[in-house]
């Protein structure tokens, strides 16, 4: 029975007619009737051969199907497919599978997130700029703190002055340096002639002592106006540029909360369907957002400005004294009021030829 079936199989011909749809079999009936009985009650497939000669080939070649060692299968009938139960291989696949599909699930989900947040930042930066432009040609309105305005705008003036200031003792000291370098260049030089000119022996020797105590006084007045420099420069570049970035911060806040403000207000001119009241919705908890932040940064701005004032009238009271000590003592020739001065601020001198700290002095 099975033989005739499998020669009907393998010598048949299925025409195909125009449309690509096979056509009717003569003998159609009976062979489907035949496939499903060998299907249903065929050999098992674990008393079957695999027969390496082909069909009419010897019994040589021929291997028991139960002495092949591998996963257990299951052969469904229906579908005519060998379906693994069990096994480390299908085990491996189905962990990969997961482990690709969480991998790409993670990529897919930092991707979103960044997509949304590029959308964010545009539609910021656009309703930003718009009110920069409106108010530039005067279209727009902007808040306006008029104190803390007029507090900002000294802050920034005093800040130019400073500068100046900070500029002029750097020029100070790099020409002071040169005239202490070159003293003591002619303080070397006079003492050398005190040794090679006996006729004016004492007169290049008082020159030479002369130029080298004026050395001396020199190096200590670079030493209070290196410490004038430093702090100038702490305050401006510094605890100024600090507040002053403040400032920035609560500026571009100020921009970020007029600009929602604007778009709330035209919001609330226009229909109120549906869409829209979901539209002003999503604009008023943006507007308090923005709104928050702007007040928090004034509120920093504020604070930060006095205690800024506070520092500057300190430092500058210190500073300035110095300055006009250790001037006055060193034009007047007093050595002894001119290291006292040092001393008062705490000022402490390098030795000479320690223009570069030592390692422990880094530390």
């Amino acid at each position: 029975m099975t033989d005739s079936i499998m020669s009907k199989a393998a010598t048949m011909e299925i025409p195909i007619n125009s449309n690509g749809d096979t056509g009717t079999l003569p003998e159609d009936d009976s062979l489907e009737q035949d496939l499903q009985q060998v299907m249903v009650s065929g050999p098992n497939l674990n008393e079957t051969s695999i027969v390496s000669g082909g069909y009419g080939g010897t019994a040589e070649g021929i291997i028991p199907t139960s002495s092949i060692k591998g996963p257990a299968v299951r052969y469904n009938a229906e579908f005519n497919k060998r379906i693994p139960v069990t096994g480390l291989g299908s085990n491996m696949h189905h962990s990969s599978s997961s482990s690709s599909m969480t991998a790409e699930e993670t990529t897919r989900g930092v991707a979103v997130e960044k997509l949304e947040t590029m959308k964010k930042w545009g539609l910021n930066t656009y309703k930003c700029t718009k009110q920069m432009i409106s108010e530039r040609f005067g279209r727009g309105s902007r808040t306006v703190d008029l104190e803390l305005e007029a507090q900002i705008e000294v802050l920034r003036d005093t800040k130019r002055k400073y500068e100046n200031v900070l500029r002029l003792a750097r020029a100070l000291t790099n020409h002071f340096y040169n005239m202490v370098q070159t003293q003591h260049a002619l303080g070397d030089t006079f003492a050398d002639l005190s040794q090679k000119s006996p006729e004016l022996r004492d007169e290049f020797g008082y020159n030479a002592e002369t130029q080298k105590l004026l050395c001396k006084n020199g190096e200590t007045l670079l030493g209070a106006i290196n410490f004038f420099v430093s702090s100038i420069n702490t305050l401006v570049n510094k605890t100024m540029e600090d507040t002053l970035m403040t400032i920035k911060m609560y500026e571009n806040a100020r921009l970020e909360f007029d600009a929602y403000r604007s778009d709330l207000e035209e919001l609330s001119m226009g229909p109120r369907d549906a869409v829209a009241m979901a539209r002003i919705d999503a604009a008023q908890q943006q507007y308090q957002v923005q709104k928050d932040k702007y007040e928090r940064l004034r509120s920093d701005v504020t604070i930060k400005l006095k205690f800024l004032e506070e520092n500057k009238v300190k430092v500058m009271h210190k500073q300035l004294l110095l300055f006009h000590n250790a001037i006055s003592a060193y034009f007047a020739g007093n050595q002894q009021q001119l290291e006292q001065t040092l001393k008062q601020f705490n000022i402490k001198l390098r030795p000479p030829g320690a223009d570069k700290p030592s390692w422990l002095e880094e530390q």
